[in-house]
């Protein structure tokens, strides 16, 4: 009895909009990561290389100890690979920049349905001040009425 539960708390939990929706974000972030980090890599990267002299941040690195050989065995040489990092680092300044730009598109695009939507009728119309005529046909009604009283 426990167990049919369980299994029917998880699946009332599992099909609830908010994590269907969160599961295709994730499946969608991780497909536009890797265009943004193939942008970056392939098209922004080299020309910025070229620029500071044809360097290619990835192959950017600090040795800190050269290969050796050790009875017979080398070594490998300790590198500091801060070309992976400053890579990585504009990899993320570019995609957090792209989802800014798309979130702040949407949220203006949301704004601007609610005012549609929410926006108050238009006010009717005042009424039309009364005639000249009218107006001294209130003043004799309201003589006569004072003259009766």
């Amino acid at each position: 009895m426990m167990k049919s539960s369980f299994l029917a708390d998880f699946k009332k939990f599992a099909m609830r909009g908010n994590v269907i929706d969160m599961a295709v974000g994730v499946i969608i972030g991780g497909a536009f990561g890797k265009i943004v980090s193939s942008v970056v890599a392939d098209i922004i990267m080299p020309p910025l290389g070229l620029l500071i002299g044809g360097v290619n941040f990835t192959d950017l690195k600090w040795v800190m100890k050269r290969p050796e050989v050790v009875d017979g065995v080398e070594q490998a040489a300790v590198t500091l690979n801060y070309g992976n990092f400053l890579q990585a680092t504009f990899d993320f300044l570019i995609i957090a920049f792209s989802i800014f730009l798309f979130i702040r598109l949407l949220t203006k695009l949301t704004e601007k349905k609610k005012e549609e939507q929410t926006a108050p009728a238009p006010a009717p119309a005042p009424a039309p001040a009364p005639s000249e005529e009218v107006k001294l046909l209130s003043e004799i009604r309201d003589l006569l009425k004072k003259n009766e009283e």
